[in-house]
């Protein structure tokens, strides 16, 4: 929450508490209602962005990874050690905010009018970093590419040199998330961009990692679906998504089977009961236009 004293800012705290409640997701606000999934197996990641926004330089983080990987959950993760107050003094009741540029953009008819609205929260929450009366405010931008200049067609195209003298400065935390090509192609070829951030790679799951974290996320789908999820099914979806859907990427691709199994379960069946490998091959069918008899042949 905002101090309740009043003080003297350009932008005052009830025009930021709207462009926050308009344009962004708070995450920490978000984690404190217990409204996300546990993240497992993003610790050491998640330390390394929180050591890179305790640096005085350079504390900017860009998370490096193919899609469904878990970049955006590696943010939540960030949030839920927040609220559980897992992180230094310096973070402590920091607001995590999810920048949603699609809302923001929304109804604008060009750059100039889109800034207008960016411009004033960046202003806000640089004017508040160094106030010890006020949290630390995470600025997350998804895609974050695409707010660089060169990229045509983007309704965020040239952001980021709105936000380049606000990161020169230091009055700015922000993390970003991006693919390893999409850095290199774009934030890279702006070498002064690109030394405000500190990059964090994140690894594509195994198999065996895939098992834990369907093991972490199984109460609360269970809970959702009202049925059981036996281990069997827990062991073979990534298995069966390894095998049959290369081309996208784990976690995403394990959980979404998950969901979607339990899911064709509670259709055809109702409620309760125990979810079956048949129904999960059932569902990797479709997504692989295969017969269920294809699946674990």
């Amino acid at each position: 929450m905002l101090p309740k004293t009043k003080k003297k800012f350009r932008v005052s705290d009830e025009e930021l508490e709207d462009f926050i409640f308009k344009y962004c997701r708070d995450l920490t606000a978000l984690a404190r209602e217990d409204r996300f999934d546990p993240i497992t197996g993003r610790d050491e990641e998640i330390r390394n962005v929180i050591l890179i926004l305790l640096q005085k330089n350079r504390k900017n983080a860009v998370l490096l990874a193919p899609a469904g990987v878990g970049k955006s959950a590696l943010v939540v993760g960030l949030a839920q050690q927040v609220v559980k107050g897992n992180v230094p003094v310096y973070l402590k009741d920091a607001r995590v905010l999810e920048v949603d540029l699609a809302s923001m953009a929304s109804g604008t008819s060009g750059p100039a009018e889109f800034q207008a609205r960016f411009i004033p929260m960046c202003k806000a929450l640089a004017e508040r970093y160094n106030d010890p009366d006020y949290p630390k405010f995470v600025m997350f931008i998804d895609e974050v590419h695409t707010i660089m200049p060169m990229i045509e067609g983007s309704a965020y195209r040239g952001l980021s040199e709105v936000m380049k003298p606000y990161l020169t400065v230091g009055d700015l935390l922000v993390i970003g998330a991006t693919t390893v090509d999409e850095y290199r192609m774009f934030v890279k070829q702006d070498p002064a961009l690109d030394r405000r951030f500190q990059q964090v790679p994140l690894k594509v799951p195994t198999v065996e990692e895939t098992i834990k974290i369907l093991e972490s996320l199984r109460p609360g789908y269970a809970k959702h679906h009202n049925i059981e999820i036996p281990d069997e099914c827990i062991r073979k979806i990534p298995k069966y998504t390894a095998e049959h859907m290369p081309r996208r990427n784990q976690p995403d691709k394990s959980i979404i089977v998950m969901d979607q199994s339990c899911a064709l379960y509670v259709m055809e069946n109702g409620p309760k009961g125990k979810l079956t490998l048949d129904y999960v091959k059932r569902t990797v069918a479709v997504e692989c236009k295969l017969h269920p008899d294809a699946i674990d042949a």
